[in-house]
């Protein structure tokens, strides 16, 4: 196991570079940190979901989980390149303000669209240009817990690869499929496969707890957080709902009205 002593080494360099947009769009790679969400990047990628392990990096003076070393040394038996750096030289490679000792050079795995089979996926979410990297995370998160199973990033918006993603959806982004796709090519592709469209909208005229049973396979759209669906969009809904509003605010944030939909999905799925 190779041991890095310099912030010049390449392999530090190329975790410095990560931090930026473009080489992390690039690549496909981002960088993972911390005990928790190595281990669940370790665990997708020996059972094959969708995070490939490229490298690792740890710092012996900082780390003292016993089952992240145990982790390091499975991970390196197995071929993955791992490193060894100097605690100095580990702050200047990670993010946190407090690191943990351990972080790693993940691939995500973003499979095509035409990979996906809605009826064995059943249960999607769409957001349209969404800009902030935690509430995607956070909407992963909540996926996870209800039981939906892939995520379309639709017209560009947040860098999938962000590492505040990783963060906030706890690792699930390693579980679930994350697609980038253009809106036309979502719609096309659910026509073609009978998914049914369920918009959030404050223009919509039905509640969401109107709603006695959701058809799947399915996909629940989402607006940006800035203008919501714009008309095009909303037209192209099979239904558009929306949440209460009883107080002055006229909207909440995107994360919270994908968990009240989400978890109401969820017990009205069919047949549930």
């Amino acid at each position: 196991m190779e041991f890095i002593s310099s912030r010049n080494n390449p392999r530090v360099k190329e975790v410095r570079l990560l931090r930026q947009t473009k080489v992390r769009r690039q690549s496909g790679f981002c960088v993972v940190e911390g005990i928790w969400h190595f281990i669940e990047a370790v665990e997708a990628w020996k059972q094959g979901a969708y995070a490939s392990l490229i490298r690792v990096f740890y710092a012996p003076n900082l780390l003292k989980s016993e089952i992240a070393l145990e982790t390091i040394q499975d991970v390196a038996r197995r071929g993955v390149p791992t490193f060894a750096v100097e605690e100095s030289v580990f702050r200047s490679m990670a993010e946190k303000e407090n690191p943990q000792g351990v972080l790693a050079i993940v691939r995500l795995r973003q499979p095509l669209l035409e990979s996906i089979n809605p009826q064995a996926t059943g249960w999607m979410v769409g957001l349209v240009e969404p800009q902030d990297a935690g509430n995607v995370g956070t909407i992963l998160r909540t996926m996870d817990a209800v039981g939906a199973q892939a995520l379309f990033l639709i017209d560009g918006g947040v860098d999938p690869f962000h590492p505040e993603i990783s963060r906030a959806s706890m690792g699930t982004i390693f579980w679930i499929p994350v697609l980038q796709v253009s809106f036309q090519e979502l719609i096309h592709w659910a026509a073609f496969n009978e998914v049914y469209i369920y918009g959030t909208s404050a223009h919509a005229v039905k509640l969401y707890t109107e709603i006695r049973r959701y058809n799947k396979p399915c996909i629940l759209l989402l607006g940006n957080e800035r203008q919501g669906l714009t008309e095009p969009q909303r037209q192209a809904c099979h239904e558009l709902l929306r949440l209460p509003m009883g107080g002055r605010v006229t909207s909440l944030n995107i994360a919270v009205a994908a968990g009240v939909m989400l978890y109401d999905m969820q017990q009205k799925m069919d047949g549930r």
